[in-house]
């Protein structure tokens, strides 16, 4: 019986209503902040996740892990990327020739990348074939000047599928009336929509129009390869130029896209903490609690010290009372903080559509919709994060209620 005595008594303190209404107060608090600490930490941490998986699906799905390229470009390409293909961790290769160069129609102009790529190469290495919202990659063809380009670029320069726009290239032509940077008009054969600031800057036509306008002949700019893991897209890269030898040099994603990637990662460490210090306070709101309740119980521990409750029993009354009301708060959060991450991309969703408000940009947060991804190893830190804190919570009020002398009480009562 004594040794269930901790939990019958803790757990009937926890429901009993209590003289000191304060107390219970303080109580609710901790509950509370624990409850909100949690829901929140997971939701942020889901919503982190989710810009962290974004941008590997999504940019990093359109921008390669990889580029092998040429000072003067590559002439012989197909064998080289058949060697490529062989290696362990290339799973896919394509060839592109890239102009920067800016579209004008109409009298607007728009600046944009213009990727040359063989549709049939490119859903190798890319999901833009994937996430084309008007026509087809398929449409590009050798000789017929069409062009597919970007969602947010499509719409600054009003244009749709079969207009015509004029791309300019930083590069001057010579004519017997003098110098004029070379230009040329593509027909608009497709529109393609992956969410991100690339629906804003970029562009695709045909490789062999590329090689025609930059004037490269049979040659291309390089390779563009998919790795079976972006992370090892530094050292891969270094081992193919080590193996390809002098001539070749390589560019991996984090050299264009990798800040970002490094970004996300740190707000999400540093958000974690933040939230982290917000539970422990919710948590150690519990230490106050127990104290008081301790003070208010010191009759009652006398008493059961006096008939055989050892300073050990007493210790963990208070420990599974504090616990209990821990475990309740956490529990509740976690429930809160699934459900909300389940469904916050959902319910900003609703709220963009019903009141006419747009959350992000993807100018400036490189995706339009806000990505939500729960990851239970994420919760699962969470939780043991909390329980621990309020384990630790309960340690000092506890360790002064069995230190309660029985004689010294009884004395007044």
């Amino acid at each position: 019986m004594l040794d269930r005595l901790p939990f019958l008594i803790g757990l009937r303190y926890v429901r009993a209503k209590r003289r000191n209404h304060f107390i219970s107060f303080i109580s609710l608090t901790s509950m509370l902040g624990l409850m909100l600490g949690v829901a929140v930490l997971i939701l942020v941490l889901s919503v982190m996740n989710g810009f962290d998986h974004e941008l590997r699906t999504r940019v990093l799905g359109m921008v390669p892990h990889s580029k092998i390229e040429s000072p003067g470009g590559l002439t012989d390409w197909r064998p080289l990327a058949e060697r490529l293909m062989e290696r362990e961790r290339v799973i896919g290769a394509a060839p592109y020739v890239e102009q920067q160069g800016m579209f004008s129609v109409g009298g607007r102009n728009e600046g944009a990348m213009v990727n040359g790529i063989d549709p049939e190469w490119e859903s190798r290495v890319s999901i833009v074939d994937e996430n084309m919202r008007l026509g087809r990659l398929d449409d590009l063809a050798p000789g017929e000047w069409k062009v597919v380009l970007g969602s947010i670029l499509a719409r600054r320069l009003s244009v749709g599928v079969g207009d015509r726009v004029t791309l300019l290239v930083p590069e001057a032509s010579i004519t017997p009336a003098g110098v004029f940077p070379r230009l040329k008009r593509f027909t608009v054969s497709g529109i393609f929509s992956v969410g991100a600031d690339l629906d804003a800057t970029l562009a695709y036509a045909h490789i062999e129009d590329m090689q025609t306008l930059a004037r490269l002949g049979d040659a291309v700019g390089g390779l563009r390869l998919e790795l079976d893991d972006l992370f090892a897209a530094g050292s891969e890269t270094q081992a193919i130029i080590n193996h390809l030898g002098a001539g070749y040099q390589g560019l991996d994603w984090t050299y264009s896209h990798g800040n970002l990637f490094q970004a996300i990662q740190m707000e999400k460490r540093m958000i974690a903490l933040l939230l982290t210090v917000i539970i422990a306070v919710a948590a150690f709101n519990i230490v106050s609690t127990l104290v008081m309740v301790v003070t208010d119980k010191r009759a009652d521990i006398a008493i059961l010290r006096t008939i055989g409750a050892t300073p050990r029993s007493i210790m963990g009354i208070f420990m599974v009372q504090g616990l209990a009301i821990g475990v309740i708060g956490i529990l509740v959060g976690v429930v809160l903080g699934v459900l909300l991450a389940l469904t916050v991309s959902d319910l900003i969703g609703w709220v963009e559509s019903t009141f006419g408000i747009h959350f992000l940009d993807a100018g400036v947060y490189f995706i339009s919709e806000l990505p939500s991804k729960l990851i239970w190893s994420d919760v699962r830190n969470i939780v043991t994060a909390a329980f621990v804190l309020t384990f630790l919570s309960t340690l000092y009020p506890a360790w002064r209620a069995a230190r309660v002398q029985p004689a010294e009480v009884l004395r007044y009562e």
